[in-house]
């Protein structure tokens, strides 16, 4: 008896250990490709009239250095979108200028996520990240672009 109780706890344990690492093995697989034919966003964001105060950020949008066997075929396009949200809130929107984005964010509280849409994969893509919005503060510059982590939404 003490052994089947020991070969039906080992029996067991090698069970959830295959459950649970091939659950977390798939969540953090990337796909096989990015494109999709999701229609461009429309997303807008508050008229700079209604601010009392803002956040930029320099933002340049890097998938071959992320993704160099899935995505070694991007480039930026000049119809992309860059757009800042807290929660589904727009508080940014902004297409590229010279492969860069400069997004300017409306006066908000709480933490930004970075959705970007790109025009060569019709596809939508998140920052993994969230950083804090700060009032009448920067993030990035020319020399040194914010450069964020993105995944696909799916």
């Amino acid at each position: 008896m003490k052994k089947s109780f020991i070969f039906a706890l080992y029996s067991l344990s090698m069970i959830m250990l295959m459950l649970f690492s091939g659950c977390k093995k798939d969540q953090e697989q990337a796909p096989e490709t990015f494109v999709s034919n999701k229609a461009r966003p429309v997303w807008t964001a508050p008229e700079k009239s209604d601010m009392t105060s803002s956040m930029t950020a320099v933002v340049k949008v890097d998938l071959k250095a992320q993704y160099p066997n899935i995505a070694a075929d991007f480039v930026l396009n000049e119809n992309d979108l860059l757009a800042a949200f807290i929660g589904e809130t727009c508080i940014g929107v902004k297409a590229p200028q010279d492969g860069i984005f400069y997004l300017y964010m409306s006066d908000s509280e709480g933490m930004v996520t970075l959705r970007y849409y790109s025009t060569h994969y019709k596809n939508i893509f998140e920052q993994k990240d969230a950083f804090p919005y700060k009032s009448d503060d920067n993030l990035g510059t020319y020399d040194n672009p914010f450069i964020p982590s993105l995944v696909v939404i799916k």
